[in-house]
């Protein structure tokens, strides 16, 4: 069988081993550049985004903090992230990790080209590896932990996650439970992060929100609390992902920690705060009645992202060619499209334009058209559209990264339905 020896493009020559071991042709991928070797481990080409985001943020932390990037890759599949922290974001310590037994090698072969001393293979339960380091026994602390955890796992981890970050440092966590979020398994989402979800129009921002409430809950009774830095949904598999930055002290103010409910009858979402239990109505007075106000909860309810250290990784990604001049339009779009959602006015969820129409009896707005008045708005220039009606009526408004044809806004669906119809005349 032909075998091929694979080299890395040095990134940090001094770190990098002599020794280019050969790898199974047949299970040879590249990622920034980085040629790798799966073998029967598994890995989603699809997900290289998500290792980018997670990059940002590493260079990011390490920048800001002065202090060694020592990273816990829990669930480290072939060892590809493991590999991009040590030479893209120059961590000093990777411990990569994976209770897969046929993946071991796997890991070793990739992370021996880099030099020895900065990375460590295990092969045991993440719980296992997590308190074995953490607060309940070396107290080996580390800046950042990522767990790229399968279905709903990520629920069962949570604790050892909080008990081997350091304060300040950053949590990057991974569901894949897509039938929780949309609220066909309410049972097994209370078990695995502590709310109960039923069936949304916004399914998948639900999976996020509801990432990070069972994140927020676990943080809590350890005496910690958590700010999302940047939340991401992928349709591939599906994925949600969020990373959050760790420190000491529990938040004492739940108002981003409450249910949330819709209305079938009239399309209204609102939050509801631990104080309205028991006594949750709709604002068009027609829900009691029929029974159409769904609730799920306890969930977070506030901003995904923050726009602020969004801002950071795009003029990062700039830096490092990622972005710009005709490169990583995907990603660009990404982290532009998470910026306007950082709007602190916006609420939670989406409105799909199409339910608009639906329930306004018209036909769609187009949403090429949507697009340009908002970038007409930019350039000082006058258009009337369903998004440019939502500005000049003073609700604020944006593009879901989530789904193409959604809107976040603050305007109810009653006048989203109202203001549908004045395109019309």
């Amino acid at each position: 069988m032909l075998t091929v020896a694979l080299a890395l493009p040095p990134t940090n020559p001094q770190t990098l081993s002599s020794k280019q071991p050969a790898v199974d042709p047949y299970s040879v991928h590249t990622e920034r550049g980085h040629l790798f070797s799966t073998g029967p481990t598994f890995y989603r080409p699809e997900s290289s985004i998500g290792r980018d985001l997670a990059i940002l943020s590493a260079v990011l932390h390490k920048r800001s903090t002065l202090r060694p990037l020592r990273v816990l890759d829990a669930l480290c599949g072939c060892g590809i992230r493991s590999l991009r922290y040590l030479l893209e974001a120059d961590a000093d310590y990777v411990v990569a990790n994976d209770a897969n037994d046929g993946g071991f090698d796997v890991i070793k072969r990739n992370l021996a080209r880099v030099g020895e001393g900065r990375w460590e293979a295990r092969n045991e339960d993440a719980n296992k590896v997590m308190m074995e380091m953490g607060c309940w026994g070396r107290k080996e602390f580390f800046e950042i932990v990522d767990v790229d955890s399968f279905g709903s796992d990520i629920g069962g981890l949570l604790r050892g996650v909080f008990g081997c970050v350091r304060f300040g440092g950053l949590v990057y966590l991974t569901s894949t439970d897509g039938y929780s979020s949309g609220g066909h398994r309410p049972h097994h989402s209370l078990a695995a992060f502590g709310a109960y979800v039923r069936p949304m129009p916004y399914s998948n921002e639900v999976g996020l929100r509801m990432l990070i409430g069972g994140a927020i809950r676990e943080a809590s009774l350890l005496g910690y609390r958590v700010t999302p830095l940047f939340s991401y949904y992928s349709y591939h598999g599906p994925v949600f992902r969020v990373m959050l930055r760790v420190e000491k002290g529990r938040d004492l103010d739940n108002r981003h920690y409450e249910f949330i409910s819709y209305c079938h009858s009239c399309g209204h979402s609102q939050s509801h705060p631990w104080e309205e239990l028991g006594r949750m109505c709709c604002i068009c007075d027609k829900a009691k009645d029929r029974g159409t106000l769904v609730v799920s909860g306890p969930l977070y309810t506030g901003s995904l992202h923050s726009g602020s250290y969004v801002m950071e990784m795009i003029e990062l990604a700039e830096e490092l060619g990622w972005i710009g001049n005709g490169k990583g339009a995907d990603l660009e779009k990404l982290l532009r499209l998470m910026i306007d959602e950082s709007n602190v006015r916006l609420p939670f969820g989406f409105i799909k334009v199409d339910e608009v129409a639906k329930r306004a009896k018209i036909n769609s707005p187009p949403l090429r058209t949507m697009m340009n008045a908002i970038q007409q708005l930019e350039l000082g220039f006058i258009k009337v559209s369903f998004v440019n009606l939502l500005l000049q009526e003073g609700y604020a408004v944006s593009r879901s990264h989530i789904i193409a044809n959604a809107i976040k806004t603050d305007c109810p669906m009653d006048s989203c339905i109202r203001i549908a119809k004045e395109l019309q005349q």
